[in-house]
């Protein structure tokens, strides 16, 4: 699956370099192009990417300070000059957009909507969102931009993959440990997917491409992903047990968004050896994906690697109704009245400037 990257703030700059160094490292391919932009300059400066600063104007390059309002007025004020430094990266082998963002700061929560909806205006190919949201522990000011974010960011996006740092945050780690740890996470497992919807050489019976990807996010709102890999026999028949526990695995412990099983659609990929996948067993796991999801709409395939292990990489689509989504917003409705702001969360940037972009 081809993809162009465009990473908004500091959290959404770093993993975009992340996300990048994983392709290149694997050989994937996948990632034809990247981005960053934000208004802090030392953020930029910090990444081996090709950058964009915007709000000179405004914040004079030292950031929005976590005003996510700012952040949306000063990527509306220079759209114009990100667009542009987007021209020629959108090439027609580009199959979709990501933009890249951490939803609980300033300038990646306010941006990253302004920019997705700029480019519906003009690519045709969908436009996604990953999104990050911050753990329990990062304060009130994140949890409130991120949950007035959100609801921006899922209107404006054709689908919006989330990541909930709690979900893979060690005890015991620093937060800066954990934030290392957990971009590497996301980059393994979104890689892996993109990767997974390319052309590949192998002999894989049922091998996934880019319009599996697309189908299962066809539904739009919030998508989740699953990951989990096992050791596998050389002998395919002794597999089916490693393939149906990667995938309860990947759902019941390792998703992104914990907890958030019911979906409208979902994508199993087999990720392994063709010699060392067996077709029951991926068979056996479909079927108990669509009773856990309760959904017919259960995709399944193989991406053929060159590996001793067998991994489970699992998209669903449409998770919004999740308990943990519910949660989330909760708390996010919490902390904004923490932040003693009277607007409610699903009215958005409130200004005279964005009043008619939204």
């Amino acid at each position: 699956m081809k993809v162009v990257l465009i990473g908004v703030g500091q959290a959404g700059g770093k993993l975009t370099q992340r996300l990048v160094e994983f392709d290149v490292s694997m050989d994937f391919d996948a990632v034809q192009g990247a981005l960053a932009i934000n208004s802090a300059k030392t953020d930029l400066q910090s990444l081996d990417l090709d950058t964009v600063l915007i709000g000179q104007d405004r914040v004079k390059g030292h950031g929005v300070g976590g005003d996510n309002e700012l952040g949306a007025e000063v990527m509306q004020d220079d759209a114009g000059e990100v667009m542009n430094s987007l021209d020629g990266r959108i090439t027609a082998r580009a199959d979709a957009l990501f933009v890249v963002a951490g939803l609980g700061g300033g300038t990646g929560s306010g941006g990253a909507p302004v920019l997705i909806h700029e480019l519906q205006q003009i690519y045709e190919i969908p436009v996604y969102a990953l999104g990050v949201l911050p753990g329990r522990g990062e304060g009130s000011m994140y949890q409130a931009n991120a949950g007035r974010s959100l609801k921006t960011v899922v209107r404006e996006a054709d689908a919006t993959l989330l990541i909930d740092n709690d979900a893979w945050h060690e005890s015991g780690q620093s937060v800066g440990e954990a934030f290392e740890s957990i971009n590497q996470q996301i980059a393994q497992r979104v890689g892996l997917l993109l990767a997974s919807g390319e052309a590949v050489e192998g002999v894989g019976e049922s091998v996934v491409d880019s319009s599996e990807v697309i189908n299962t996010l066809r539904s739009g709102g919030v998508a989740a992903l699953g990951y989990a890999s096992a050791g596998a026999s050389e002998d395919s028949a002794e597999n089916i047990n490693t393939v149906t526990s990667n995938t309860r695995q990947a759902i019941l412990s390792n998703l992104s968004m914990p907890k958030a099983t019911d979906a409208d659609s979902a994508l199993l990929v087999v990720a392994g050896d063709s010699d060392r996948v067996p077709r029951k067993g991926v068979e056996k796991a479909r079927k108990w994906l669509e009773g856990e999801t309760g959904s017919l709409q259960v995709r399944g395939g193989d991406f053929p690697l060159d590996s001793e292990r067998l991994a489970s990489l699992v998209l669903l689509g449409g998770v919004e109704r999740s308990p943990r989504m519910q949660e989330f917003m909760e708390r996010a409705k919490e902390a904004n009245k923490q932040e003693e702001r009277t607007e409610d969360p699903a009215e958005m940037f409130h200004n005279d400037q964005l009043d008619d972009l939204f």
